[in-house]
């Protein structure tokens, strides 16, 4: 399951839109700075329309979706890395998420305390990524301790000590270690440091409901520094989000709409993530179930197999498949198989975003 920590500043919006977006979540918010102190936890489906043209058509008794478990981290502030307000505590939740939404305050409202008094999302980032990555230094810089000793006898120290210092020279200039160019092989060496500048970073813009549609000059200012990252910004009022969570299922496309806006921030968020990601969706369908699953791109036909059990991967055969688009157009898995657009693949077979499969295996 995808793993998303969203962090920030205190009182920029973060457990406003934890709550919003995992609309039955218990997470406390108020305004005060640290009112998380504990990580809240919650796992909200994946909203995806084709779940239920498939179902449909399929018969099927239940519809499972994918998951993604939203984490919501304290409020981070400047001194985060040396201990400032449970800054370490907070700083080790952060390492445990696959990707990073950024929540940063891009509205103007006398009634919500800014902590630093102000509202400035470049410096506010710049606050967080600075943070983040004074913790990144002092870890590498203990790992370069560490293996410097190794390094006297082994080339394959000596190899990850000059890894290490390149990044330790990054971070002392200011950049995430999301910015320093990576071979295969370094890139091996330091996955198992779970660095949090390394991680995919998701910029939650959060504006007010009357600049939805329309963004701000906040909003560009974020997009100007996530340029220069490779990072994506996702425009989100956690206010129209708590108003979503209060209003019946039919009336919230109308709501958006009057808005300006199609969907909100929660699909928003999920897209984002799942391109940062590079995730794809495909699903399995019959009377009992239509499900969707997550991989990674390019996942070959057994790999996916294996997402649902690895049993599926150790004995694949074969998988027979069909687009998504196919399947609807003609109706029934019966007609797509007439027209010949079911197709038998095998285990050099790479998933496509949308594929309806049904995997053939030995036990």
């Amino acid at each position: 399951m995808l793993r998303a920590g969203i962090v920030g500043l205190p009182n920029v919006g973060k457990s406003t839109l934890f709550n919003a977006v995992v609309a039955n979540a218990k997470a406390e918010a108020a305004n005060f700075p640290f009112c998380t102190i504990e990580p809240n936890v919650g796992v909200v489906a994946v909203p995806d329309e084709r779940l239920n043209v498939l179902a449909k058509i399929s018969s099927s008794a239940q519809i499972i979706p994918a998951r993604v478990e939203f984490v919501d981290i304290a409020g981070l502030v400047k001194g985060a890395s040396q201990g400032e307000g449970l800054g370490n505590q907070f700083l080790s939740h952060i390492r445990e998420v696959d990707a990073i939404v950024h929540v940063v305050r891009c509205f103007e409202n006398d009634d919500i305390i800014h902590v630093a008094g102000s509202v400035d999302p470049a410096r506010d980032i710049e606050i967080i990524n600075i943070e983040l990555g004074l913790s990144d230094l002092a870890q590498i810089e203990r790992r370069i301790d560490r293996t410097r000793k190794l390094a006297r006898t082994s080339k394959d120290a000596q190899f990850e000590v000059t890894v290490l210092e390149k990044l330790a020279a990054a971070l002392n200039e200011g950049k995430s270690v999301r910015q320093v160019s990576l071979s295969e092989e370094e890139t091996e060496i330091i996955k198992g440091l779970d660095l949090l500048t390394y991680k995919p970073i998701i910029y939650a813009a959060n504006v007010s409901e009357d600049e939805l549609a329309t963004g701000n000059d906040f909003v560009e200012k974020v997009r100007e520094i996530a340029a220069t990252e490779n990072a994506q910004v996702v425009i989100v009022s956690a206010q129209v989000e708590a108003e979503l969570v209060e209003l019946p299922e039919e009336d919230k496309a109308d709501f958006l709409e009057s808005l300006g806006v199609q969907e909100g921030g929660l699909k928003s968020l999920i897209r984002a993530t799942y391109a940062l990601l590079g995730l794809r969706t495909y699903f399995t369908c019959g009377p009992k179930e239509t499900r969707a699953w997550t991989i990674h791109a390019g996942m070959s036909a057994p790999q996916a197999a294996g997402v649902i059990h690895t049993d599926f991967e150790r004995g694949f055969i074969r998988a027979e498949t069909v687009a998504y688009k196919d399947l609807v157009a003609t109706g029934s898995m019966n007609a797509a198989k007439e027209k010949g657009l079911v197709r038998s693949e095998g285990k050099e077979y790479v998933v496509q975003e949308g594929d309806v499969l049904l995997f053939r295996f030995n036990v």
